[in-house]
């Protein structure tokens, strides 16, 4: 059960993190009538969503994974998940953010700016930044873009991929009384993952006309916000051989 409680303990950092990046400014928003930013302010703010974002995201399939050994090869998830795979996974889940949170800062303020630097949102999002640059937005929007595709859908595939395997699994193998318990427990932490990766893949995958302040308004708050607040009430238990 300790790598089970050592990816909770790191996803709830990342939540921690997530969510202090982002609703303390709005609250101060909410109270106050100067809703400026400093440029310096708004890339700090912004390499922290890219870390803890990218983090979360690779976290929580590497968690996926763990249930699937627990579930599917329960006599060797000891040999298979162990003290060194775990934190290789963490690390590997950390490192990737840190580095992404670079890269996607270099692509966003790689143009100068020139126009009203109005942003409509409650904190400094990506496509909207690159919006305000005097130069052409392309080659940005199509890095984060290629970005998104290792960043995301990578991630999703290894989730989707290996709840597959378990409710495969599960069907073949639980009681009925078992499967219900199992399935209740999976359920719910798996949909709140599909909603903070369905949210990503819309904010930094969608063409950059698609944008705009009441579509993007929602989905921010959704996977900056919700998500993780949502995902700290629907941590799984300790995964059960089934």
């Amino acid at each position: 059960n300790s790598p089970t409680y050592f990816f909770l303990s790191h996803l709830s950092l990342l939540d921690v993190c997530f969510i202090t990046t982002t609703i303390p400014q709005m609250l101060i928003y909410l109270v106050v009538r100067n809703h400026a930013v400093s440029f310096v302010s708004c890339m700090t703010q912004m390499y922290f969503v890219f870390c803890a974002g990218v983090d979360e995201c690779i976290l929580s399939a590497f968690m996926a994974y763990d249930r699937y050994v627990a579930i599917c090869y329960p006599l060797s998830y000891v040999q298979i998940i162990n003290q060194k795979v775990c934190v290789r996974l963490v690390g590997t889940a950390w490192f990737s953010g840190l580095i992404n949170g670079i890269f996607l800062e270099y692509v966003s303020f790689r143009e100068p700016f020139c126009r009203d630097n109005h942003i409509e949102n409650f904190f400094c999002e990506a496509p909207m930044v690159i919006g305000l640059s005097c130069g052409d937005p392309q080659f940005s929007l199509r890095a984060i873009f290629a970005d998104a595709i290792v960043g995301l859908l990578s991630p999703i595939v290894l989730t989707v991929t290996s709840y597959v395997c378990i409710l495969a699994t599960i069907l073949s193998k639980a009681s009925s009384s078992g499967q219900g318990k199992t399935l209740s427990t999976y359920a719910s932490h798996l949909t709140v993952v599909i909603f903070l990766y369905t949210s990503a893949v819309f904010f930094y995958m969608n063409p950059h006309s698609t944008h705009g302040p009441d579509k993007d308004k929602p989905f921010s708050l959704l996977y900056t916000i919700i998500t993780p607040m949502a995902l700290g009430r629907t941590r799984l238990a300790p995964a059960q051989s089934v």
